[in-house]
């Protein structure tokens, strides 16, 4: 269960910093930030802040055991 809460707010803080920093027409270097277009919506993503934000989550739900 707590990959899954991990999983989450990884997706929820790479929105948050792709939306801010790509809305600025800039890629931040090794985040890697990029547009992607589902259906016909536009938003931006980065694989490398997805991975590292949900490790962070995750590795701060083990701490809290």
């Amino acid at each position: 269960m707590d990959i899954i809460k991990a999983l989450t707010l990884g997706a929820i803080l790479t929105a948050t910093i792709a939306l801010v920093v790509g809305s600025q027409g800039i890629s931040a270097g090794p985040l890697a930030i990029h547009q992607m277009a589902i259906g016909d919506a536009k938003l931006y993503w980065s694989w490398p802040v997805f991975f590292g934000g949900s490790g962070l989550a995750f590795g701060i739900m083990l701490l809290q055991r």
